[in-house]
């Protein structure tokens, strides 16, 4: 089984910044694609952004600019630092990673426990 700890959401004014952070453990034998998505009241469940890897990146139209991923594939660990923060970016931010428990596993995508980001002055 593998476990995904998301931290460091919270409250921050409009314009300002937060750095989540994602740690995977468990019976991680590879990791692929690592990635947040985010779900705000009301609505359905969006991409925010992704990573494979070799590095390459995806973000959704209205993070491009403001949001950056990033990971550490030796701690299996992903980043998303936000920036210029808006009150639209308030959401219930998830993690996921696409890992492979043993070489011949099929792929499996795990979630985080989701962290509340409130942008509000």
């Amino acid at each position: 089984q593998v476990q995904l700890v998301e931290s460091g959401g919270g409250l921050v004014q409009p314009g300002g910044s937060l750095r989540l952070s994602c740690a995977a453990s468990g019976s991680i034998f590879s990791i692929t694609t690592m990635g947040w998505y985010r779900q705000a009241p009301g609505l359905n469940r969006e991409l925010v952004a992704s990573i494979t890897t070799g590095g390459t990146t995806y973000y959704a139209d209205s993070m491009k600019g403001r949001f950056t991923i990033a990971r550490d594939g030796s701690s299996n660990t992903q980043y998303l630092q936000m920036d210029s923060l808006r009150p639209e970016d308030t959401a219930v931010y998830y993690c996921t990673a696409d890992v492979r428990e043993s070489y011949f596993a099929k792929l499996t995508r795990y979630w985080g426990q989701g962290t509340q980001v409130t942008v509000s002055s």
